[in-house]
């Protein structure tokens, strides 16, 4: 995993498969690369005062029987990005449209739902 230190790209594709294992519904997995990934980069000592949580809380958070709540994990996400000075593969178009495709961006936004 050093090779995340070195490697922007590879760090970048770490967290991407990440946040793809979780949104696939294999949080196991995705708990097992993002520790892996804190590990080789951050470190827990670090990220623990980013997100202001102990370092031990964020081991167990990423253990195999951790439970982490979606707002943990995303501070985990964001501090990650900010630690390795890397974005989120995509997440512009998506954040950009709402989740509309690019041709519905182009000609405006998309029709309001009726709830």
């Amino acid at each position: 995993m050093a090779r995340a230190q070195n490697d922007p790209a590879f760090a970048q594709a770490l967290l991407d498969e990440a946040i793809t294992l979780f949104i696939n519904g294999e949080p196991d997995a995705a708990k097992r690369v993002l520790r892996d990934l804190v590990n080789a980069s951050i470190g827990f000592e670090a990220l623990a005062g980013a997100i202001h949580k102990p370092a031990k809380s964020l081991h167990r958070m990423l253990s195999q029987s951790g439970n982490p709540t979606m707002s943990n994990l995303s501070a985990v996400f964001a501090a990650i990005q900010r630690a390795l000075k890397v974005e989120r593969s995509g997440g512009d178009d998506c954040a950009r449209t709402g989740g509309a495709n690019e041709e519905q961006h182009r000609d405006g936004p998309a029709p309001s739902r009726q709830a």
